[in-house]
């Protein structure tokens, strides 16, 4: 059983390395897609003003070094005052890259949506928002949060997926693909135009990617997370055990 995971592979020991002991099966990782900074032209275009805004919410590094890295092209001096919202410790411990931590209103929530609307309660409910985003997906699950809290917000994209190059993969040597993300599958057809999934099975994670891949016709046999199977290792397992 050949799989291929459309991700970096991981740097420790994984779930995946017990299964391909366990099932005989053979993992391949290469990530479909990369995210990289929009220039300052690209930021522009969105018409954002980020000095209107009081607060900001980070769900990644990489949107925060975007973030920056925009504002110093652009010469906006961000203000001591504004808050930073993030979705996790290690998301707010890496603002320590760009501004002087102890001196900032910094809140970090626990990985999901529920915990950012948690910091926010009423206490910070008067803020103006800017939810840093990527071009990954049309809206991500913590603005769908925050459009039901009636708060005020902008959505700004950052950082924009772009396809790496696939033309050393065989993707019909695989048994199992599994895609994690609507870049994954615009990637698959920038580099494949004529792909067929034949005998290919595909494994989706996450919401988001379930409807790209219906969209471009790809056939799901196996869809993650559930309740049996909150990570893509235990799914696999799952299926192999059957």
């Amino acid at each position: 059983m050949n799989i291929l995971i459309s991700q970096q592979q991981p740097k420790t020991v994984s779930p995946y390395d017990s299964i391909a002991t366990k099932f005989g099966a053979r993992f391949d990782f290469k990530p479909f897609f990369k995210m990289e900074p929009l220039t300052s032209r690209e930021f522009r275009t969105q018409r954002i003003n980020i000095l209107e805004h009081t607060a900001i919410i980070f769900s990644a590094r990489t949107t925060i070094d975007a973030f920056f890295q925009i504002c110093e092209e652009l010469r906006i001096k961000v203000p001591e005052t504004m808050k930073y919202f993030c979705t996790t410790e290690a998301v707010a411990n890496y603002l320590q890259k760009h501004i002087v931590y102890r001196k900032r209103k910094i809140f970090f929530g626990d990985g999901t949506p529920e915990s950012i609307l948690g910091l926010i309660g009423n206490k910070h409910k008067g803020e103006n928002f800017l939810v840093a985003t990527s071009g990954s997906s049309s809206k991500d699950a913590v603005t769908k949060a925050i459009e039901t809290q009636g708060l005020t917000f902008e959505t700004a994209m950052f950082v924009k997926p772009v396809s790496q190059d696939l033309a050393g993969v065989d993707l019909h040597s695989y048994d199992l693909i599994v895609l994690f993300n609507p870049a994954d599958v615009k990637s698959l057809y920038e580099n494949f135009p004529d792909f067929t999934q034949g005998d290919i099975k595909f494994v989706s994670y996450g919401r988001s990617i379930v409807g790209a891949m219906n969209e471009a016709g790809l056939k799901i046999e196996i869809s993650a997370p559930t309740p049996e199977a909150p990570s893509v290792a235990k799914a696999l397992e799952i299926y192999l055990s059957k």
